[in-house]
C-alpha cells in the first residue's frame, strides 16, 4: 500500500496554503511538523478528500505505481482521493472530532459504524476489539461526557479504525493531553504504524522524536524536510526552533 501525493497545491484567492507538495508514504508512522499556518491541516484535509486540490493529485496504490494498471486496489491500480473506494481505506481523526456527550463509548462506535455501513454483528465485535485496543473496555458503558480528554482522543482513534483502514490521518491527536496520556497515545500510534500508513500532524517535537519513522516539516505551504532523523543530524528540536522560532 502506498499513498501518492503528486504536486498538490491548494490556493485561496492570492494565498497559497499548500504549494506543490509531493509525498510517497508506505507502511509506518510519518510525523508532520510545522508552526500554526504552515499548511499541515490543509494538507491533511486534501489527503482525506475534505478539500479539493487546486492542482495535483492524491491516490492510493496497492503496488508499484509504474507497473500498476486499472482502477482498483485489488487489480493493483490507484484509487483517486475523490472516490468512495479511496475513502473506504481511510481513517481520520480531526483535531476536534464531533461526538454526542450523552452517548456511551460503545453506543458512539456503533452509531459511527452504522454511518459507515458496517454490518451490525461485525460492528459490535469490532467495537469491542477497538475499545480493548485503546484501553476503554472497562468504561465503554459510561457516557462520553464523563471521559477525560485523553479518553476522548482514544475513542476518536477507535472510530477512525472501525473499517480497518490502511491509511490513518491524525491531526494534533496529543494536543491538550497530560504527559501520562501522551505517552499512552504515542505507544498506541506506534503500534498502529506497524501495519498501516499513519500520518500524524503535531507541533510537539518530542512526540515526533518518540514515534515517527519519518519526519516531515512544512513551512509556508511547502515541505522543507522529508526523511529519517537521527542523532548524527543534530537535535531535532533545535532544528525546528531554528526554522520556526517556536517549540
Amino acid at each position: 500500500m502506498e499513498l501518492i501525493v503528486d504536486r498538490v497545491s491548494k490556493q485561496y484567492g492570492s494565498k497559497i496554503a499548500v504549494d506543490r507538495v509531493s509525498l510517497k508514504l508506505q507502511k509506518g508512522v510519518y510525523g508532520l511538523l510545522g508552526a500554526n499556518g504552515a499548511g499541515k491541516t490543509t494538507l491533511m484535509r486534501l489527503i482525506c478528500g475534505i478539500l479539493k486540490p487546486t492542482s495535483g493529485t492524491v491516490s492510493l496504490w496497492a503496488g508499484d505505481k509504474e507497473e500498476s494498471s486499472g482502477g482498483t486496489l485489488a487489480g493493483g491500480g490507484g484509487l483517486d482521493v475523490s472516490t468512495e473506494e479511496y475513502r473506504a481505506h481511510l481513517g481520520y481523526l480531526p483535531q476536534d472530532f464531533g461526538y454526542y456527550p450523552d452517548f456511551s463509548g460503545m453506543k458512539f462506535l456503533l452509531y459511527m459504524a452504522a454511518l459507515k455501513g458496517l454490518d451490525k454483528s461485525y460492528a459490535k465485535k469490532r467495537a469491542l476489539e477497538l475499545l480493548d485496543l485503546v484501553g476503554l473496555k472497562e468504561v465503554y458503558r459510561k457516557k462520553i461526557k464523563t471521559y477525560s480528554g485523553g479518553m476522548k482522543q482514544r475513542l476518536g482513534i477507535a472510530q477512525a479504525l472501525l473499517a480497518e483502514p490502511k491509511l490513518l490521518v491524525l491531526d494534533e491527536p496529543t494536543a491538550g493531553l497530560d504527559p501520562k496520556e501522551r505517552v499512552r497515545f504515542r505507544d498506541l500510534i506506534a503500534r498502529l504504524g506497524q501495519d498501516n500508513i499513519v500520518l500524524l500532524s503535531t507541533h510537539i517535537v518530542s512526540d515526533i522524536e518518540h514515534i515517527a519513522d519519518t519526519v516531515l516539516m512544512m513551512k509556508d505551504g511547502q515541505l522543507i524536510y522529508q526523511g529519517k532523523w537521527d542523532e548524527t543530524q543534530g537535535n531535532l528540536e533545535a532544528f525546528y526552533l531554528q526554522q520556526f522560532g517556536e517549540v
